[in-house]
């Protein structure tokens, strides 16, 4: 694992444990805050270039590498703008149905939704984005991939296979789905998985945890809406409200993403609903059958 990465993981983790990886993690948030508490007060932007460096980069997790397929489906690459390009795979026929995975994870995780979703008459697409899964580097280079490049990977399927039917997506995919949505791709319904409701708050989060102020963060945020090609206004998900119907799954014992930006999104959304489910955190809640089972009636 790359230093960056190394680095990436501690920022990304949370309370730690008396375990020796937990209190090397730990180690190295705190040398990282010092340096960055230096760079705040005498260059500002070196802190800022180097913050979105680290906001590109994914964190290491095995977790989000699970495998829930119980079959193989017929795998593609798809050519995005730019030479970038993207591995799909297909299942079943019917009215396509698409599944985007989360930040540092791929479509494997969400392998569990497969074969209900066949069994309804869905054709089911799989996407990893630009980074990630089998898929090649994006525009940053291996490892590092932004929310944009996860909307294209989601624009390049609908134009390949057709119109989606529905979108399930989960955590950082949410926006990317939602965001594509709002940008004019037709979907008759949505399920989004855990999702956070708002950027800028993510961004207020690391700019805490490295303890940077705002002459850090202003250019961060500047730096980040420049990459994005958009504000960052735009990615609250709360602010979105020509959605299609909805559904927002999301658990109360969720780490990574709280369980107030899921119910946030589903009572700004008019055609949402909320399902709440408790124990199942993050990543247990793609494999949980009441989940499953709910989400493939949803979207069929």
């Amino acid at each position: 694992m790359s230093s960056e990465s190394r680095a990436t993981a501690a920022v990304s983790r949370g309370r730690s444990g008396a375990t020796a990886p937990r209190l090397r993690d730990r180690a190295r948030l705190a040398g990282i805050r010092a340096a960055f508490a230096t760079l705040d007060r005498v260059a500002p932007e070196v802190a800022a270039r180097w913050a979105v460096r680290l906001w590109c980069t994914m964190p290491a997790s095995g977790g989000r590498r699970r495998d829930e397929r119980t079959s193989l489906g017929e795998t593609c690459r798809l050519q995005l703008p730019g030479g970038r390009s993207v591995v799909t795979e297909v299942w079943g026929e019917g009215e396509p149905v698409y599944l985007l995975h989360g930040w540092g994870g791929w479509r494997g995780q969400l392998g569990a939704f497969v074969a209900p979703l066949v069994a309804a008459g869905r054709r089911v697409v799989a996407l990893d984005a630009p980074s990630h899964g089998e898929s090649p580097p994006g525009e940053l280079g291996p490892r590092r991939s932004t929310v944009i490049e996860f909307a294209d990977a989601l624009h390049a399927a609908t134009a390949r296979y057709g119109q989606a039917s529905g979108v399930l997506a989960h955590s950082l995919g949410c926006t990317a789905a939602a965001l594509a949505a709002a940008d004019g791709m037709p979907a008759g319904r949505l399920v989004l998985v855990a999702p956070n409701a708002a950027v800028l708050t993510m961004t207020d989060v690391m700019a805490h945890r490295l303890g940077y102020t705002d002459r850090t963060k202003t250019r961060f945020d500047a730096r980040l809406a420049n990459l994005a090609g958009r504000p960052l206004a735009d990615f609250d998900l709360a602010r979105m409200h020509s959605q299609p119907r909805t559904l927002v799954v999301h658990d109360r014992a969720d780490k990574e993403v709280p369980y107030a930006d899921g119910a946030r999104v589903a009572e700004a959304w008019r055609s949402a609903e909320l399902m709440t489910t408790d124990g199942l955190g993050h990543q247990r809640i793609l494999r949980d059958a009441g989940v499953i089972d709910r989400v493939a009636e949803f979207l069929s």
